[in-house]
């Protein structure tokens, strides 16, 4: 398979600086031919859709979700809520280096096919055995990864000074996918049962496979992979350990992975349990949590689309993330000793606006990495928030135990919210 021409210098220098929606990179066009399969070239396109499709099918099961874990952990629903997290994140710190370092191999198609089923794999279960259900989502761990895979995708289809702006795009996807799917899950839930819900999030997570499988091209040159699926691959090219210890030796990425874990930490926590808290201590309803989740996300992917593309070229990318940070930390405080409804949605506002500090940190990581380490690269840093995603629902889930705090109460609520939707 002969490669195409590199563009002429002429041509190259039109290339604007920055879009609305970065497309592929030049170099990129060395994986084409007739070894893709998909719709076209490789683009940040691609990488969206496979990540909105991924989230909305989750994002429906939210009201369910609450449910069930409630009536199949009544005693200790936030202590249990914490350890089957725990357990997934635990899970994705280890594996997320090594599947991030594989796709650097064997290139990122295989992967995202790979960590999108088993991520989505428990959802049928949730209907068919609850405690299966919740077995899987910790065992699922292994392959939660998919925004390594995804993030290595777009470095391979994007410049260094477009990365920036395609993260935030990818990341407001993820966003848009949480704002209309809750809402709708839970009218589904409250007018047909969670029968349908759990259903139609099954038809999601199939036509997100599908679309992977169809329309979905390679992104890594075939030059940039130094072995082949017909090839053995030894230890070295795929140790996760052994790529922690690369990171350990660069100064920069090693601050980074730091910032994250320290970050990332209390967020994960708080997420864990945000819903449940609302619900439970302030008393938000099904159809008030939709609404909530629709605001915030609607916010976020104003600020990862309008706001970051503006404050990385005014303030920079290491000033956007600190930004980021000081915007996390005003929201944690606000959450935290706040006690009506009104201070929740306005707190909701500053943890939208907090929402740039992930893109703008895997931008940061990306300009770091060498373009054959970035799968390894963003798998390190998915994994560390993997771990935080372990720890954190694990803490916060304790210090809700300690404190005698338990979901009670579920079913007169369910009754007026499904009330309220007719």
């Amino acid at each position: 398979m002969s490669e195409e021409p590199p563009p002429e210098p002429e041509k190259a220098a039109r290339k604007p600086e920055a879009r609305a929606m970065p497309e592929k990179r030049t170099g990129a066009q060395a994986a084409g031919g007739s070894s893709l399969q998909g719709f076209g070239r490789p683009s940040v396109y691609h990488a969206a859709i496979v990540i909105f499709l991924e989230f909305f099918a989750w994002g429906l099961l939210t009201t369910p979700m609450l449910t069930v874990l409630h009536e199949t952990f009544p005693q200790h629903t936030f202590l249990m809520n914490g350890l089957i997290q725990g357990v997934k994140g635990l899970l994705s710190f280890l594996s997320a280096p090594l599947i991030g370092a594989l796709s650097d191999v064997w290139g990122r198609k295989p992967f995202l096919i790979g960590t999108v089923f088993f991520t989505c794999f428990p959802i049928p279960l949730m209907r068919i055995s609850p405690w299966w259900y919740f077995a899987m989502i910790s065992v699922s761990g292994v392959f939660s990864v998919t925004f390594s895979v995804i993030f290595a995708y777009v470095a391979d289809v994007t410049q260094e000074h477009e990365r920036s702006t395609a993260y935030g795009w990818v990341s407001a996807t993820f966003a848009a996918s949480l704002v209309s799917s809750p809402a709708i899950g839970a009218y589904l839930s409250a007018s047909y049962g969670d029968s349908l819900v759990v259903l139609v999030a099954t038809v999601v997570a199939l036509l997100d496979i599908c679309f992977i499988l169809l329309a979905v091209p390679e992104s890594l040159p075939e030059k940039m992979r130094p072995v082949s699926w017909g090839t053995q691959i030894s230890w070295k090219q795929a140790d996760p350990f052994a790529s922690l210890k690369k990171v350990g030796k660069d100064s920069a990425v090693l601050l980074i992975c730091i910032t994250v874990f320290l970050s990332y930490l209390p967020e994960a926590g708080q997420y864990s349990s945000f819903f449940l808290y609302l619900r439970q201590v302030i008393g938000f309803g099904s159809v008030k949590i939709a609404a909530f989740i629709a605001m915030v996300g609607i916010l976020s992917i104003v600020a990862q689309t309008v706001f970051l593309s503006i404050l990385m070229r005014s303030l920079g990318n290491k000033n956007t993330v600190l930004l980021g940070l000081g915007f996390q930390m005003f929201q944690l405080a606000w959450y935290g000793f706040g006690s009506q409804a009104w201070m929740m949605w306005a707190a909701g506002t500053v943890a939208a606006m907090s929402s740039i500090t992930f893109p703008a940190v895997s931008a940061l990581v990306s300009r770091n990495a060498e373009s054959d380490q970035q799968g390894v690269t963003q798998g390190i840093i998915t994994g560390i928030r993997g771990l935080c995603n372990g720890l954190g629902p694990a803490l916060y889930g304790f210090i809700f135990y300690m404190f005698h705090v338990e979901l009670t109460e579920m079913e007169p609520e369910l009754n007026s919210n499904q009330a309220a939707l007719q």
